[in-house]
This record gives structure tokens, sequence and C-alpha cells, in this order.
């Protein structure tokens, strides 16, 4: 098979929620979870072995409800957060909880897609804790601090973030701290992510068209980019090997690169249908992937290899795919 070929996994489910799973630094490994009415929602544990090209599957119950966000534990690797719909006096919440998978998970119970009597008896996670956030609205993120102990998250719920600590075994889980957005309208959190710089110290979060820093020691804002993009932002990111260097992407089509020392400009726009050029691509598209049909969710790069990247569709297909090989030795070489 040619190497830069994707490969593809259908869920049985609607599924928009993609994580890798951040403590396993060997095998490929990715997450993943449903979003059914009807059925008991799953977990997908989705091995990739990349030498032959094949996809191997764990699938465990999620009987809390739809599951809307999965995040996994930067420490454990049996330990995961998801935020999930459920029902409460007539109305629908959205609620966060941490979980551990059960110990035969990763006991070579692994099974091809294909095989029909695969799944017959999924286990159920263990309940490890709620983040109770039902005095500050609805949970739509779980953010584990990058690369601690497993010790710290914060969730983002309607327009508050809260700093939870919790204990070793991840059984309570306590607010430390909040922040609150404040302004008029109802003010609500999209996205945010938890920065590896500054002894992870600084939190990045989108709401509407703003994008804003926040110090976690103190819990105030630190910069505001007011309209980061002419509609909603839908996603933003730390570059990993830049402290300054913010990515940010939004429904006006457009992917923008921020330095969060000077906000006033973006260093770099891109958008679609531009650079298309014979020249060398420099800072633009390099490869668009087609295999979805569905509205895309979800993308997420391996933890285990850094060239290899996996998309969610809301049909629930799940594509695995790798950065195009001729520009990876050009990068490399």
């Amino acid at each position: 098979m040619e190497d830069d070929a994707p490969v593809i996994y259908g869920l049985e489910f609607q599924a928009r929620a993609l994580t890798s799973q951040i403590a396993e630094s060997d095998a490929i490994r990715f997450l993943v979870g449903t979003q059914s009415l009807k059925f008991d929602n799953q977990i997908h544990i989705i091995d990739f072995d990349d030498e032959n090209n094949i996809i191997s599957k764990s699938v465990l119950l999620h009987q809390a409800g739809e599951i809307w966000h999965i995040s996994a534990s930067p420490a454990d690797k049996a330990v995961l957060s998801t935020c999930y719909n459920k029902t409460s006096e007539s109305r629908v919440v959205t609620c966060g909880a941490v979980w551990r998978m059960p110990p035969e998970w990763e006991s070579g119970s692994h099974e091809s897609p294909d095989d029909p009597h695969n799944s017959h008896n999924p286990q159920n996670l263990e309940l490890l804790c709620h983040l109770d956030n039902s005095a500050h609205g609805n949970a739509s993120s779980v953010l584990w601090e990058p690369m601690g102990d497993g010790t710290r998250v914060i969730s983002l719920a309607d327009n508050h973030a809260l700093l939870w600590d919790l204990t070793e075994s991840s059984t309570q889980a306590t607010i430390s701290s909040s922040a609150t957005l404040e302004g008029k309208g109802q003010l609500k959190f999209t996205s945010g992510k938890w920065s590896p710089h500054h002894n992870c110290t600084q939190l990045a979060t989108a709401n509407d068209t703003a994008i804003r820093g926040w110090d976690l020691r103190t819990m105030s804002q630190i910069y505001c980019i007011e309209n980061a993009h002419g509609q909603l932002v839908r996603d933003l990111d730390f570059n990993p090997n830049k402290q300054y260097y913010l990515a940010s992407c939004g429904d006006d089509c457009k992917v923008k690169f921020w330095d969060v020392r000077n906000i006033n400009e973006p260093v770099k726009i891109l958008e679609e249908h531009s650079h298309w050029s014979k020249e060398p691509l420099q800072d633009s598209i390099i490869s668009t992937y087609e295999e979805h049909e569905d509205s895309v969710y979800a993308v997420e790069w391996s933890s285990a290899d850094p060239w290899l990247f996996a998309s969610l569709s809301y049909d629930g297909r799940l594509v695995i795919n790798r950065v195009p090989r001729a520009l990876k030795y050009h990068i490399l070489l």
C-alpha cells in the first residue's frame, strides 16, 4: 500500500469527540467518543499499526450520555475526561467527569474492525469523579495541564474557566480558582488551550470573535484580541516550539497565526483557495484531504508519531492520514 494512502475506520454512531492518548508515546492510539440519543454511547480505542496500515480497536461503554468533548490524561494512559449531555429536571445539561478504563483494555483485547464478533460485551468505564459545574453552567471542554502529573485540569463552563485540583487517584476534584468572562450579552467560551510554556501558567480561550489570554496564577486576563476573526473563533492552539505563538481558525474560513506579544495584527493569515502556485510553498496550504463526506469536527496529531494525524467527521468516519512523504523528507533532509 502506498505510504501516503489514508486509512479509514467507520463507527456505528455519529461522533465529534476525538483525542490522541497523550500519555502513550510508543503506540499510535486515538480515543473517539460517540453521540447517540437511542443507544449507550461508547469510547472507541483505536490503535494504528503504521508498518502494516492496520487498525485495531477496543470499545468501552460510556452510559452517562452523548459525548461532546474528550481528552486524555498526560500522566496515566488509562485516565480520560469527557463532557457529555444528560437530562436533569426536564432539561439537558452538559457535565464533565473523569474516568478510568478497565484493566482489560490494554491486555491484548484489541480486535479488527471487520471482526463480526467484536464488541459484543464492551465493558464500562469506571467513574472516578464528577467535575461538578452545575453552579457555573454547561461544560464545553476539559483541559489537562500539559506535561503535568494528571492532578490539574481546567473546565470551561459557559462563561467560567474553572481550575480543578484532583487527588492522586483522581477520585476527588475541588475548584482551586476560577475566572469569569464578563461583558454584555450571554458570553460563552467556545474553546480553550492550556499553554505548555511559561511553566504552564497561561490559558488561551475563544469566545465569539475574540481570543483572550489568562494568567492562571491570578486568574486574570493578560491580553485580548477583540476581533481575531470576522466570525466565530472555532479553535486555537499554541505552537509547542515557540512560546509566544498561537494559531486560530474561525467561521470566516481563515487560519491566523499570532504573536501574543503584539496582538494588533496576525503574523500570518491563510485562506482556502489562496497560494495555489507551482513555486515552493512557504507558510501556506501543503495538502488537502478529502476522505470525509460529512462535517469534520476534530483533527488531532498522534502523540507517538509527529507525521501522522486523525480526523473525525460527524457521520462516525475516522480517517488516519500522514504528512506527505515528500514534504516530510524535505523537512528532515
